[in-house]
């Protein structure tokens, strides 16, 4: 829920680096920065707006050879031959030519460089942090030590060399031991490592197939080369000790002077980069950006876990799951130091807190008086004489033993012991008082075999990410934190990336050793600004103005059914505040939504009276019986909740989509109660109204619709939305799927399935999801026959997956037209596909390079479209920003054509004002992002891609209790260490109610 026309329009900047949907975990936002300001980016040699270098004549030379080449008949013959891919048509032409900095800096390997590479496997089985330093020690062994210097790795899978190794399958074996211990502890595990060499990677012949203009030209070991370079920069962050990592491309100082902001509740965010290794013409490129992270706060245990409580209330579910696998060490036994003199840290993994069946295998199994209990409330059995399989203990494995004396059960009947508290143990043992026993204890051991450490004696190890969800105030607090200009975080990723990420000659001396060079600088690269297109109304033109209009005196092109039967539902809970008190005030702000509705064409009768409830929790069964009561009665229920994203808002959105069968609006009442902007607030939900109801909102010159306006042309979006971190075991993946039924592009009903297992990409049940839309083109669109194009924009796709859209799910879309359209139809060729990859969720942008081609917020302006400099001449993408963010740098999408059956068959004469197909495409992409139905601006996403995100989001509401952990859930995962709760999905979970299968329901 959020205000009606402005989410998804209002062009925010980046909002962080979180799950495939960005919803404020641990990654916060991103940039954010705004304002006008007067500063600019330096471009990283002090040339700023000031003598700013011009694109790569280089690259610029070989782009346009191999445009010249793609025109010789026998050239393109052959690249269709040797080429699964569609080959770039041109690069376009049109709008107002502008120079931009693009956050990319060159990469230059000597041209001699030859890079080996070999898989790693350890034997037993070692993962994260213990993996990690198996491989460090593995590099550490004699027959690795000679060549160190020469090699990089992820300590992983996967070691790539300068020089070959002396065999090709190399086994070591090694006893594992701490980071910083000289020697192994008695009994440590031991590891055998096996390294076999794989293939051999010549830069030379990455930088020939870069710069040919030969079209068939190809380059099978790209991607291998492009991870080992990948490889090489990340062996930097990873080997530094004064750096945090995120996952392989997120870098994180750690350094005092390190930029930090304190998010409250034990989390401090940390300012960092992401780097990434591309390839473009020409040249090999590093993408850097700016990046924010949650990190806990390196503090003492207890602490942490009063700084927590303090903002989350005394929920022990919640601390366990906030406190599980957190890495500590305790400070109550005495230092050991290594031969350099540094201090030994043997880290401890927080397993939970003390759970009541800890140990229920073990002859004396502690106990524990309720899950969380304080060091008083813990007792575990204490031998008196020493045993050689010890159980519960306290104080880690050096933590109750005397001389002679071990804590843990004995086995036979001769043992004796007692039980004792943690409190009691570390008071006589090792003199320490726990000042505050109500703070729960912590196991660092497991389930089977705890051991117990109060939270006082532990210290938190520095730069832990954390990758649960943020609270909203926490979130409130990153983004004050990443609130910067677009040219503070351009001056920041050359002041400090540079140095974070390893691309310092300074800093990473391995640059040297395999003969890299990087400058200092980034790159600049040519772009053009498209002109606005025309929105247009039913009875006028809208003013568009930095790619907004507002809605003032203008009525909507189509309207939808009428709506005669509706009514409102206030909800409040007993803390929040009622932005309606008093009846009459409400009832005046019901009529003004109403004048509203008819000022913009909606036809709508007045709302019957509506009811005002006060719902107590979630479940609240007064909720179920309004929206039960209204869908046998209304057409539409207007809700008015106390917040924008309230919890209700999930429940009330599954009750009424899926169980009922009632369209619903919800509003917040603070913003509908507030006199000032009220109309232009009210006239946005009116769009929602209409979308709801069938009819059409803005639609866009048909001139820069191309083949759209023939009304053949039926364009889909599709999506596929993953759990999150912290979901429920059996949450599942969701498809969403949305396409027009007209020409006009005002109503986009949608499909929902659900994936046949969590985190697949490849869309299941594709062939039946487009049958349905077909069918409503000719129902609900009123069409004769099936449309002659599909246009498939693809979201959320990587480009590890491309091969699997066009493998997988094509021939899924194939086999839908086949039991669809009639044979005359499949004999002509129909329908022709072309599918294009829709990317949000990358790191490249662009800052204006002179104050006259930024727009007022330090962006580039609306329009922006980027075709060369950074991407490959050989394929067909580009990038795109149709918006003005209002808040941060914008982002733009990037758009990557997978395959075209359509645009380079339909335009064999190019028409005018185009040059090219390229232009064609640019064009339509750019005017289709002003005709999203729910905002009077131009969205960062075509339309459909944008929908079938919403689609998915929609989806994630309807399974709540899976994706988002309940209290009760939490419980039974602390209890049974499990998150799977015996909850899973099915479709009928996600299937609409029949009222609202075919409509916007989702708006």
């Amino acid at each position: 829920m959020s205000n009606p026309g402005g989410r998804g329009g209002r062009g925010r900047g980046d909002r962080g680096q979180g799950d495939s949907r960005g919803r404020g975990r641990g990654q916060g936002p991103g940039d954010r920065g705004g304002g006008r300001g007067r500063g600019g980016f330096t471009g990283g040699d002090g040339g700023g707006f000031r003598g700013v270098p011009t694109p790569d004549s280089r690259v610029t030379k070989v782009e346009d050879a191999v445009q010249k080449a793609i025109k010789d008949p026998l050239s393109l013959q052959k690249l269709r031959l040797d080429s699964n891919l569609p080959h770039r048509p041109g690069y376009g032409t049109r709008g107002t030519p502008v120079t931009l900095w693009a956050n990319y800096v060159e990469m230059v390997p000597d041209l001699k460089l030859i890079l080996f590479r070999y898989d790693i496997s350890v034997s037993p089985e070692a993962t994260g942090k213990k993996r990690t330093q198996v491989v460090r020690l593995f590099l550490e062994t004699p027959e690795m030590v000679p060549i160190k210097s020469d090699v990089v790795t992820d300590f992983k899978s996967t070691l790539v060399s300068r020089q070959k190794l002396q065999k090709d399958d190399l086994v070591v074996e090694l006893q594992y031991r701490f980071e910083d211990e000289d020697d192994p502890q008695q009994g440590a595990t031991k590891y055998r490592v096996r390294v076999q060499y794989t293939n051999t990677l010549r830069v030379s012949d990455l930088i020939d197939y870069l710069e040919s203009t030969q079209l068939s030209q190809s380059y099978d070991e790209k991607l291998p080369i492009i991870q080992a370079f990948n490889i090489f920069l990340n062996h930097y962050s990873k080997s530094t000790g004064n750096l945090a990592t995120i996952g392989a491309s997120k870098s994180f100082s750690l350094n005092p002077n390190s930029e930090k902001f304190g998010l409250g509740a034990g989390l401090t965010a940390i300012r960092g980069f992401f780097s990434s290794v591309r390839v473009a013409t020409c040249r090999i490129l590093v993408n850097v950006n700016v990046s924010h992270g949650a990190f806990y706060d390196a503090d003492r245990l207890d602490q942490l876990i009063q700084h927590y409580g303090r903002d989350n209330g005394p929920n022990k579910f919640k601390l366990n799951k906030f406190l599980k696998k957190l890495k500590v060490r305790s400070t109550h036994l005495s230092e050991k130091k290594n031969k350099a003199g540094q201090t030994i840290i043997r880290p401890k993994t927080i397993h939970s807190l003390a759970t009541k069946d800890d140990g229920h295998g073990l002859q004396h199994p502690p106990r524990v008086k309720e899950f969380g209990a304080g060091p008083k409330d813990v007792e575990f059995w204490l031998d008196s004489q020493p045993q050689s399989s010890p159980a519960a203990t306290a104080g880690g494995k050096s933590g109750g033993k005397k001389k002679g004396q071990k804590a843990g059960p004995v086995s036979g009947p001769a043992a004796s012991g007692r039980y004792i508290s943690v409190f009691d143990f570390f008071k006589t043992t090792h003199g320490i008082q726990i000042a505050n026993p109500a703070i729960p204890v912590v196991n660092v051991g497991n389930k089977e075999k705890p051991t117990y450490l109060p939270a006082e004696i532990c210290l938190v190890l520095p730069g832990q990410a954390y990758n649960g969800q943020i609270s909203p105030n926490q979130t409130q607090q990153m983004i004050r934190f990443a609130v910067r200009r677009p040219w503070e975080n351009a001056n920041s990723i050359v002041g400090q990336g540079f140095q974070t990420v390893g691309l310092s000659p300074q800093g990473n001396i391995l640059l040297g050793r395999f003969g890299i060079s990087v400058p200092q600088k980034l790159i600049t690269v040519q772009g053009r600004v498209l002109t606005e297109p025309k929105v247009v109304y039913k009875n006028s033109n809208a003013e568009v103005q930095s790619g907004s209009w507002n809605m003032l005196r203008v009525k909507f092109n189509a309207a939808g059914r009428r709506l005669s039967k509706w009514s409102f539902l206030v909800i409040t809970t007993p803390n929040a505040r009622d932005a309606f008190p008093d009846e009459p005030t409400l009832i005046g702000v019901m009529d003004e939504l109403h004048r509203s509705l008819e000022a913009t064409g909606v036809p709508a009768d007045k709302p019957a009276r509506g009811r005002k409830i006060i719902a107590r929790d979630i479940d609240d069964l007064q909720i179920e019986n309004s929206i039960k009561m209204a869908a046998a009665n209304l057409d539409l229920l207007f809700i008015i909740l106390p917040t924008a994203n309230h919890p209700l808002y999930p429940r009330i959105k599954q009750l009424a989509d899926v169980k009922h069968g009632i369209q619903t609006i919800c509003s917040v009442g603070e913003k509908l109660a507030k006199d000032r902007g009220r109309d232009q607030y009210l006239k946005n939900l009116a769009l929602k109204f209409n979308l709801k109801m069938g009819g059409t909102n803005q639609i866009v010159d048909s001139v820069r619709l191309s083949i759209i306006n023939e009304d053949k042309t039926m364009v889909v979006g599709l999506d596929v939305t993953h759990p999150s971190p912290g979901s429920n075991a059996n949450a599942p993946s969701v498809a969403g799927m949305v396409a027009n039924i007209d020409k006009l592009l005002g109503q986009w009903p949608a499909t929902i399935r659900l994936q046949s297992r969590a985190r697949k990409e490849e869309v299941d049940n594709l062939s039946e999801m487009l049958k349905r839309h077909l069918d409503l083109w000719k129902t609900k669109g009123k069409h004769p026959l099936f449309p002659e194009n599909i246009l498939v924009y693809r979201d959320g796709i990587s480009e590890g997956q491309y091969e699997k859209v066009i493998n997988e799910e094509l021939p899924q879309l194939r086999q839908a037209c086949k039991e669809k359209y009639p044979p005359a139809d499949q004999k002509k060729g129909l329908p022709r596909f072309t599918i294009i990859i829709v990317g949000k969720r990358h790191h490249t942008r662009f800052y204006p390079t002179a104050t006259h081609t930024a727009d007022k917020f330090s962006n580039p302006k609306p329009g922006t479209v980027v075709d060369r400099g950074v991407t490959e001449a050989h394929n067909w993408d580009f990038f795109l920003q149709p918006h003005a963010a209002l808040q941060g740098t914008a982002r733009p999408a990037h758009y990557y054509v997978l395959l075209d059956e359509i645009f380079q068959q339909r335009y064999k004469v190019i028409p005018q004002p185009f040059q090219n197909i390229a232009d064609v495409l640019e064009d339509l992409t750019h005017g289709m992002s002003y005709a999203f139905g729910r905002a009077t601006k131009a969205v960062s996403v075509c339309p459909p891609a944008k929908y079938a995100d919403m689609v998915c989001e929609r989806a994630r509401h309807y399974l709540s209790s899976l994706f988002v952990d309940t209290p009760t859930q939490s419980m039974a995962a602390s209890v049974t260490g499990s998150t799977a709760g015996g909850v899973s999905a099915s479709d009928n979970d996600v299937l609409l109610h029949p009222r609202l299968r075919d409509t916007m329901f989702y708006i």
